[in-house]
């Protein structure tokens, strides 16, 4: 019984608290009643692309709409080869076609939350990996109409996370508040990626953990994620993302 208090006590403090912190920050911001209300322009977040300008990749995320914004965020992908004049942008939502290609602006508003860059990787990095991320982006096996699931996944989230799991070079992996993320593919509970630096264990996204040269050290609990980022120092805190030290 004493274990199972502790246990209780650990996973309010660790992750409950945070959340319950998180929400109430949110519910005190002013934010749009419903998205068509919502600013979905460019940000400016990513510089113009030009003819003259380099290959790049870049992994975006901002929070989601609604009091869902307290605790998760959506993340995509945007790419660009060399010499090319405009971006390819890449989401999996919930409506229409799931996987949208150049739906929204590269660098939009989501729900008028300014989004920021998760990685960026740019030059002959960049163009030797796009057709790799484009051939993973081709290999999600949840894309059809319907595929959807907003908790606990598969959703954007997830879908960017297999991209990153399939393509390790990208070097990174989705904030902590990207709920969804730990969604294996496949009905999968455990996945080390290709390259052997990550290993990922979960149970259909809602309890796992994940250790490697990437994640660090993470504990996952409903989504929420807890741990310790090795690679750029840093504590993952529920709800609110990575905070470095």
């Amino acid at each position: 019984m004493r274990f199972f208090k502790r246990l209780f006590l650990a996973i309010a403090v660790i992750y409950l608290l945070p959340a319950i912190a998180a929400a109430g920050w949110w519910a005190l911001k002013e934010r749009p009643q419903s998205w068509r209300e919502a600013k979905w322009t460019s940000a400016g977040v990513l510089p113009k692309p030009d003819a003259d300008s380099e290959a790049a990749i870049y992994i975006l995320s901002a929070s989601t709409g609604g009091m869902k914004g307290a605790v998760a965020s959506h993340s995509w992908i945007v790419t660009k080869g060399a010499g090319d004049t405009a971006y390819n942008r890449y989401d999996k939502v919930g409506w229409g076609s799931p996987i949208r290609r150049n739906n929204y602006q590269p660098d939009a508003y989501w729900y008028s939350n300014t989004p920021h860059i998760v990685r960026a990787l740019k030059g002959p990095e960049a163009q030797a990996l796009i057709p790799r991320v484009e051939a993973a982006i081709q290999s999600y096996p949840y894309a059809a109409t319907g595929d959807y699931r907003i908790y606990p996944g598969p959703n954007s989230n997830s879908f960017v996370a297999h991209v990153l799991r399939t393509v390790p070079e990208l070097g990174t992996v989705l904030p902590p508040d990207a709920v969804g993320r730990d969604f294996l593919t496949d009905g999968r509970f455990f996945e080390i990626d290709p390259d052997g630096r990550d290993m990922h264990a979960t149970l259909y996204g809602l309890i796992g953990f994940a250790a490697g040269a990437r994640s660090g050290f993470e504990v996952h609990f409903m989504g929420l994620v807890a741990g310790i980022d090795i690679a750029n120092p840093g504590v993952k805190i529920p709800a609110f993302g990575r905070v470095g030290i």
